[in-house]
Formats: C-alpha cells, sequence, structure tokens
C-alpha cells in the first residue's frame, strides 16, 4: 500500500455539514459557505501529491481508505480512484460522495462526506491551534 500525509489546520469558521463532499484547503481563510471543508493551511494539494501516488489513484481498480486523524481522534472514510482523474488543483483536494470528476476531486463514491464527520471532531477542529493529518492510503 503506498501511504502519503497531509497535515491541515483547524479554522473557527468550520462547519462540516456538506452532504456529499469532504475538502481540506492550503488557503488559510474560511468563510461560513465552506461547509464541506474541515481543514485550512494544509501541507499539500492534488498538484503536490506524489506521481506515484497520483498514478495509483487514476486506475478505476484502486482502493484508497484515509484516516482523519484529530487527536485524539481518527474518522476512516473509503472510496475509489478512476482513471479520469486529474489531480492537478492547486489549492484543494475534495473526496466525494459521488462520482464527479473536476481537477480537485481525489476519491470518488466515498462512504462519508462532511456532515458525518463526528460533531466531537468537528469541534476540535474549530480552534485555530488544532492540527489535523489526512493519510492517505491506495492499494
Amino acid at each position: 500500500m503506498l501511504i502519503e500525509e497531509i497535515r491541515f489546520c483547524g479554522h473557527r469558521n468550520i462547519r462540516s455539514l456538506h452532504a456529499r463532499t469532504i475538502e481540506i484547503t492550503k488557503d488559510p481563510n474560511l468563510t461560513l459557505n465552506g461547509d464541506c471543508i474541515i481543514g485550512v493551511s494544509a501541507t499539500k494539494s492534488c498538484s503536490d501529491l506524489t506521481s506515484g501516488m497520483k498514478n495509483k489513484i487514476r486506475s478505476n481498480q484502486s482502493f484508497i481508505e484515509i484516516d482523519l486523524i484529530v487527536e485524539p481522534l481518527i474518522f476512516k472514510i473509503h472510496g475509489f480512484g478512476n482513471d479520469n482523474l486529474l489531480l492537478t488543483h492547486a489549492h484543494d483536494i475534495v473526496l466525494r460522495k459521488s462520482n464527479f470528476i473536476c481537477n480537485r476531486t481525489l476519491s470518488l463514491s466515498c462512504n462519508f462526506s462532511a456532515i458525518h464527520i463526528p460533531r466531537k471532531m468537528v469541534e476540535l477542529l474549530r480552534d485555530p491551534s488544532k492540527q489535523g493529518l489526512l493519510v492517505i492510503g491506495v492499494e
């Protein structure tokens, strides 16, 4: 399994209410409209992933396991890759319950979206000093 880690920070405007997506962004700011965003100031976006990771994700056979870690909590998400994924966005990473593809999409047909993230974890992420970790593993 190939693994890549992305660190990000919390923000006071994190709501985590979106029913179809989860997003992290390299941008440091967040408005209340970004209800799918669970982290800001991320260390990587889609375009920053290693070429090996991108190649693994760009396969209809790839199974993607994502651990969302906000100490002391861990939330496990899984989804699927696709031959048509672009993985070129310079600021964002989006996990989708749907099969919509754009340059921000990392994973399709995910089992969870932002609304499913435990509220205790969301409360922790509302603290700008709190750090989170997205661990992406691809078989």
